[in-house]
């Protein structure tokens, strides 16, 4: 038996939402530096005492190059401050038939809570699921991400198959392997360099529609014609 099958549900419920604030830290992964922290067994008590200071030195200093403020948000999560947050809010698509909304692409945005782009590829909650032309933006569907429980290495492939019918995914971060599989299924993914609404980012690319979209753009909706690329938004290479 694994020691993650023998955490408390709602001690891993902490690390796997906390996880989610962290690029490129798997739930399996912050486990193990929890466990160089505060020993076993991991309790609420243990991670309720837990510090920014005591994140950056476990395991040697893993989490220590980390943004501080994403540090932050992690930790508020593993003492269990935002699991009301996380759990409530999530919005409610739109009925839409394929070919509704003419000229449009399918827009992918990684979520961990409500209307928001503020997840990472492999540790969102969800992914909203938006047809996107000049005209409209809807949403049309909410996918939920692999169980939070779970603590595999890499699900990567299960989330691919999530958005494999989208055009576009939107991340704050997304690894490398993990960014190979989306283009391989036909997807572009793109990062953003921070958390907020979802609708301030689907609102550049209707304006982008609607002027001279980028040539891989222009492409989807079939008509090319050369411009620049999203303002703030970082193509994944």
């Amino acid at each position: 038996m694994t020691i993650a099958s023998q955490l408390p549900r709602c001690v891993a419920l902490r690390i796997a939402l906390a996880a989610r604030q962290l690029p490129d830290t798997t739930s399996g992964r912050l486990l193990s530096i929890l466990l160089e922290a505060l020993g076993e067994p991991l309790t609420e008590a243990k991670l309720n005492s837990l510090t920014v200071k005591d994140l950056k030195i476990a395991a040697d200093g893993a989490l220590r190059d980390m943004d501080g403020a994403l540090l932050r948000q992690a930790l508020s999560d593993l003492k269990g401050e935002n699991e009301t947050d996380h759990l409530a809010g999530i919005p409610q698509p739109q009925p839409y038939d394929d070919g509704e909304i003419p000229n449009s692409i399918r827009v992918a945005c990684a979520s961990n809570s409500g209307e928001r782009l503020d997840g990472h590829f492999g540790s969102c909650a969800r992914f909203l699921i938006y047809q996107v032309s000049a005209a409209e933006t809807r949403l049309i569907a909410v996918r939920p991400a692999p169980g939070v429980t779970r603590f595999s290495i890499d699900h990567s492939a299960d989330r691919v198959a999530l958005i494999k019918d989208c055009d576009l995914l939107c991340v704050l971060s997304i690894g490398g392997p993990a960014a190979a599989r989306v283009v391989n299924s036909g997807v572009h993914p793109i990062k953003r360099s921070w958390a907020g609404d979802a609708q301030p980012v689907l609102d550049e690319l209707q304006a982008v529609l609607a002027g001279d979209p980028p040539p891989w753009l222009a492409r989807i909706i079939g008509r090319a014609a050369p411009s620049r690329f999203l303002a703030g938004a970082g193509e994944v290479s």
